[in-house]
């Protein structure tokens, strides 16, 4: 396919243009060019300069750039402040209201061959499909959008490649989402590119994950490398974010005062900003770190907030996880039939391609559920349907919490050399947290 500076594309464009405005070439030509000039021109068969250009766009009242390019003057600037109108719609959370804007600025951005657009919009796709939940979608156009940014420099995609990497990990794709975290903020650090937005991106991004497998040395060398990042960063969402990354760090090392602190921090620059998707994924993470505190009403009303707030704006992915914990909290409190009820309810969204580790969580609760109602065999088929969907996505820490509880149902119900296999398999995974992820950690930043 041609290119639309090709000089064969642009004497098209100026014969066209020329007979619209009923003009002719001697007249298009005066009083600097000659008609001879003017008719090579509009046959391909000479690239006009610059200058000449300039002065035929000027003949024919339209913009340089038009006559150039066959764009609209200004197109690509227009673009670009719809793609900050749709990015803004998609921070309060109407993830589809965006997602159609988004789709109409890639058709244009396409139409018009703007390729840095066509990436932008990919990513803004991206987002909208994380947010309500379509993770393979969400992939597809991570990927799509790196694609289209081809040899940009690895700081430009580093928001494609953050995105491709929470895709999987909310599959439950634990181990291919701390490679692509890792081995992105290693090339980042090995040549230099040391770019304080891209690496808080990263680090923030791969917390959770680290988390999940029950990494946290990594996730607290990350959460450190974050904080000591984050004056260099002017975006406040980004800063935001990373605060609520941090605080899943604290909670683990029992730091629960400084945890609220951070927490607390994050949801007002996110009330100031409007994001009301992260403002609830704040209410999420204080709710667990209520619970985890032993705060369990404070925890239930953190949760039900987070709840009516993903709800409102369809997120289901995230609305489906927040119900899990929400169980947890509701089961402590002493109402298991209301916890129960609520994890069937939500089952049905959750699976081993779709929030693995809080479905796992969900059949782990059941099971407990189960057996304090003295049903033994519910009990035992939802810890092993939990084990099968931790084996998958690698988290070792809740593998290894599962095969204690299994191992003690076994060892009750007088099954003693299942018990202790199910004991020696959690022993295991518990011996190897440091080996959870595909390799040596990543170079180190120059803080």
């Amino acid at each position: 396919m041609a290119e639309r500076d090709d000089p064969e594309i642009i004497g098209r464009r100026v014969q066209q243009l020329r007979t619209e405005r009923g003009l002719t070439q001697k007249q298009l030509a005066e009083p600097v060019y000659t008609p001879a000039y003017i008719s090579t021109v509009e046959a391909g068969r000479v690239r006009a300069s610059e200058p000449a250009l300039r002065h035929i766009a000027g003949r024919l009242g339209v913009a340089y750039e038009e006559l150039a390019t066959g764009r609209p003057a200004h197109l690509a600037t227009d673009l670009r402040l719809r793609l900050t109108d749709a990015q803004r719609t998609l921070s309060t959370g109407e993830a589809e209201v965006a997602a159609g804007t988004y789709a109409v600025l890639l058709a244009e951005a396409e139409a018009h061959g703007l390729v840095a657009e066509q990436a932008a919009a990919l990513l803004g796709l991206g987002e909208c499909a994380l947010d309500t939940g379509d993770l393979e979608t969400a992939q597809r156009r991570f990927e799509e959008s790196e694609q289209r940014m081809g040899d940009a420099p690895l700081t430009q995609r580093v928001p494609a490649v953050r995105g491709r990497a929470v895709s999987h990990y909310l599959a439950g794709e634990l181990r291919y989402s701390c490679y692509l975290f890792e081995s992105t903020l290693d090339e980042l650090n090995r040549t230099g590119l040391h770019d304080p937005e891209a690496l808080l991106l990263l680090y923030t991004g791969v917390i959770a994950p680290y988390m999940d497998m029950g990494a946290h040395a990594r996730a607290a060398q990350a959460a450190e490398f974050a904080l000591a990042l984050a004056p260099q960063v002017q975006d406040p969402a980004l800063v935001a974010r990373m605060h609520r990354s941090v605080a899943r760090t604290m909670i683990a090392e029992g730091r629960i005062a400084e945890a609220d602190v951070s927490l607390a921090k994050a949801a007002e620059l996110y009330r100031q900003l409007q994001i009301r998707t992260e403002l609830a994924n704040c209410h999420w993470m204080r709710g667990y770190l209520y619970a985890q505190n032993g705060e369990l009403e404070r925890a239930e009303d953190e949760l039900r907030e987070a709840q009516t707030m993903l709800s409102a704006k369809r997120a289901a992915l995230y609305t489906s996880q927040v119900a899990v914990e929400l169980a947890d909290v509701l089961h402590r409190r002493g109402r298991s039939d209301e916890a129960g009820e609520l994890l069937r309810q939500v089952l049905g969204d959750l699976n081993s391609e779709r929030g693995a580790i809080h479905a796992a969580a969900a059949h782990r609760l059941l099971g407990i559920i189960a057996e304090d109602a003295r049903d033994t065999e519910a009990a035992e088929e939802h810890y092993v349907r939990a084990m099968s969907l931790l084996e998958r996505a690698g988290a070792a820490g809740d593998l290894a919490d599962l095969c204690r509880l299994l191992g003690d149902l076994l060892r009750r119900t007088g099954r003693v050399e299942a018990a202790l296999d199910a004991y020696r398999t959690g022993l295991g995974h518990r011996t190897a947290p440091g080996t959870t992820t595909l390799g040596p950690a990543p170079a180190q930043p120059p803080l």
